[in-house]
């Protein structure tokens, strides 16, 4: 695995895609101890179109020695060095009937443990006594994004869509797009791939059109420790 034009693919275009990082076995594992759970919790969010877990590796402890296979450890320690750690996880399931539609953003929030005034942190938001902030800029272009495929993922069942390099421009509203210089490139990743991503690449994702269901597994990684008292609410080493 020459990871090196990877590296270079995410600094430059905001993005990568490495597929075959889990086995079909890992895989099936994986799906099993999601399907174990009580899905009555806070952190669950389930409607038809819909399921999520937030917190996914606090939530589902059994899983993480699944996830941090050689491979991941390797594509992580070789692209990032290794002092980055967790800072976020969230499972996502958009059923086949799911018709599930994103319009392009950039993930400009983090989750933390409080609420307190700093300078240049906010606008803040709470959901279930989860805060959730935007940071300064210089700690978002810092996170990157692992996005660990359960399932094929293509333009028909609603593959994430980028606009390449937009990760390098700070802040970037979605309705400023100027689509004369920008281009549209679709991410399509096989089960037991990933996608590596920048968080503030503009991203966004269409509804499925072939009834096939979209597996993710969202991981946010930081090596930036916060000011102050605040402290990352997801951090795992």
């Amino acid at each position: 695995m020459n990871l090196q034009n990877h590296k270079d693919s995410i600094l430059e275009e905001g993005f990568t895609i490495i597929n075959d990082v889990f086995s079909v076995k890992e895989i099936e594992k994986i799906s099993e101890a999601i399907q174990n759970i009580d899905t009555s919790k806070d952190t669950f969010r389930k409607s038809e179109d819909l399921f999520a877990i937030r917190q996914f590796l606090k939530e589902i402890p059994e899983v993480k020695d699944l996830i941090f296979n050689e491979n991941i450890k390797k594509i992580i320690g070789e692209i990032f060095g290794d002092k980055y750690f967790v800072v976020k996880s969230i499972y996502f399931d958009k059923p086949e009937k799911s018709n599930w539609y994103v319009a392009y953003h950039q993930d400009l929030t983090i989750s933390v443990d409080k609420k307190i005034e700093l300078p240049n942190f906010g606008p803040w938001t709470t959901k279930q006594n989860q805060f959730a902030v935007q940071p300064p800029l210089n700690i978002l272009e810092n996170i990157f994004t692992i996005r660990i495929h359960l399932d094929d993922t293509d333009e028909n069942n609603g593959a994430l869509k980028v606009i390449p390099k937009s990760h390098s421009k700070g802040i970037y509203r979605p309705e400023t797009i100027d689509w004369k210089i920008e281009k549209e490139e679709i991410c399509n990743v096989e089960k037991g791939g990933i996608m590596i991503m920048k968080p503030l690449i503009l991203h966004g994702s269409n509804r499925t059109t072939n009834g096939k269901r979209r597996r993710v597994i969202h991981i946010e990684f930081s090596d930036l420790e916060l000011p102050e008292q605040l402290n990352w609410s997801e951090r795992m080493n």
